[in-house]
């Protein structure tokens, strides 16, 4: 996983599958934009902030 990924504020954890995934809600025209970028940096990056961000995140 790209380190960038890692410190994302979309980056969920899936205990069934043991894998990190991207949990942004892209429509089919944002997906494709997204998957045919050159560029390696993701422009839907969002930091993931502080602890008390986190916890929000999950309740």
């Amino acid at each position: 996983m790209d380190l960038l990924c890692e410190k994302c504020w979309y980056n969920e954890y899936d205990e069934e599958t043991d894998e990190c995934f991207c949990s942004l809600v892209l429509d089919e025209d944002e997906y494709v934009r997204f998957c045919e970028e050159q560029n390696k940096t993701c422009r839907y990056f969002r930091p993931s902030g502080s602890e008390y961000d986190i916890v929000r995140k999950q309740n």
